[in-house]
């Protein structure tokens, strides 16, 4: 029996308990309190979580179980393994009943166990989906008995979901709280080897160490200015193209553009976003670059073959739909009332779109911006194929540069130890980061309070 099998025995449940809680309430004649269909949603809900929250704890605990009585079947002297060992062990078991490779020519005590695995996967299967049957069939016979014309079930059904939705929004935060928490613990690790002054205002970055102390090596250097200013030298070539281009693009596609004409051009803007990165990278690295290195020669500037001007340039292209997608939604939104109001006081078509529509749809426009910015900020492809690995401080766009992003990777490329500097390195660029990012949506937030303009 297939490990999904419990969870599509819970939906059939789910549709029936639907279905019988939502013709409950025709005995009742015309007096009961909610509608059909919440009683229908109360027999649902009470059916789908008792039973999807022992299927969830059966999960949890399985691999563990499973584990134990497996390795319960092997010899004595393989049991007096060290953990490591018998967990390769363990592993080969697992590989031999998925049918991948295993280390060696298996000998009949693991066959055996990887028998006994497959016996227990068997049997595991088999027994969550009765007891998901069981669980479901309980819960709903429960919540149908208790359907009766004076139960508020409109009342209980949205109290339910309004809990469901401050629980989406407590992972979402507590998500962000552990990703801020544990880059911040590996910074922390960090700043205990290299000073924060040194990291905040050195002027160069060559992260190599020596990964023992007989070898010779560089003692590093990690400033990381030259990260930033190069991260911020891409980014802000990229929305020179794409705040423009995109914001041009969503007024007239919103306000000039007959039906026709925005059918096709919207999509086709949206189909940018699409891309895989790499082609863009590509696309930067043999067509833009080279262009750029012409044009330069023509007019006697060196321009270098991985230049940040290439890469900005593409990756201004690239974040195009963000810009004009958003903005072209938010300027829609704005209430056809106003634009009558103005045009009926004398106003032209572009003082409108001037004076009131984009004062209006200023926070979604702002917010399309930043969300442009974060894009081209955490970009790596392009700058690697387009910009290179040179961690120069500079803000000539005709030079090679690097981002934090790509030192990121960088870093964490290969066989690493978790205690050096250099890896380490890589969590605090990225601590850094987060509260660069963070001061961005504040200042951006301030702007919009500022500026904005609020109708009733």
């Amino acid at each position: 029996m297939p490990p999904y099998t419990a969870l599509i025995i819970l939906l059939a449940l789910t549709v029936l308990g639907y279905w019988l809680g939502r013709r409950r309430p025709a005995a009742f004649g015309r007096k009961y309190h909610s509608l059909p269909g919440y009683y229908g949603s109360y027999v649902a809900i009470w059916c789908v979580f008792p039973a999807l929250a022992l299927y969830c704890l059966w999960q949890l605990v399985e691999p563990g179980f499973i584990r134990s009585q497996v390795l319960a079947t092997l010899p004595a002297e393989l049991l007096e393994l060290p953990e490591a060992e018998l967990g390769l062990i363990y592993n080969d078991i697992r590989n031999l009943v998925e049918g991948n490779i295993v280390s060696g020519a298996p000998g009949e005590e693991i066959i055996a166990a990887a028998s006994r695995y497959t016996a227990l996967q068997r049997m595991s299967n088999l027994g969550i989906a009765l007891a998901v049957l069981v669980a479901g069939l309980a819960s709903s016979g429960w919540a149908l008995r208790r359907v009766k014309p004076t139960l508020r079930a409109r009342n209980k059904v949205e109290r339910t979901l309004r809990m469901l939705l401050m629980a989406a929004s407590t992972v979402a935060i507590f998500t962000t709280i552990g990703i801020f928490l544990s880059v911040l613990f590996e910074a922390i690790q960090f700043f205990q080897l290299v000073s924060p002054l040194e990291f905040l205002f050195g002027l160069s970055w060559s992260p190599q160490t020596a990964i023992r102390p007989d070898q010779v090596g560089s003692s590093g250097a990690f400033g990381a200015v030259p990260l930033f200013t190069g991260t911020l030298l891409i980014s802000g070539l990229a929305l020179l193209v794409a705040v423009p281009v995109g914001l041009l693009s969503a007024i007239y596609l919103s306000e000039y553009a007959n039906a026709r004409i925005r059918a096709i051009a919207k999509p086709m803007l949206e189909v940018l976003a699409g891309i895989p990165t790499v082609v863009y990278g590509y696309f930067a690295a043999l067509t833009v670059g080279p262009l750029l290195r012409q044009f330069g020669e023509a007019f006697g500037l060196g321009v270098s073959s991985e230049s940040a001007l290439g890469a900005g340039l593409v990756m201004g292209i690239m974040i195009i739909p963000f810009v004009s997608s958003l903005s072209d939604d938010v300027i829609n939104a704005v209430p056809q009332d106003l634009r009558d109001g103005s045009l009926a006081l004398g106003a032209t078509q572009s003082e409108t779109i001037r004076q009131v529509l984009i004062p209006a749809a200023l926070p979604g426009i702002v917010g399309g911006i930043l969300l442009a910015a974060s894009r081209a900020i955490g970009e790596t492809m392009i700058v690697v194929m387009a910009a290179g690995l040179a961690a120069n401080l500079t803000a000539n766009p005709l030079e090679a540069v690097t981002t934090v992003t790509v030192q990121m990777v960088t870093l964490l490329i290969g066989d690493q130890e978790f205690d050096s500097a250099k890896t380490l390195a890589a969590f605090a660029l990225g601590l850094l980061l987060f509260v660069t990012t963070l001061a961005l949506n504040v200042v951006a937030l301030r702007v919009v309070r500022r500026y904005r303009e609020q109708y009733e």
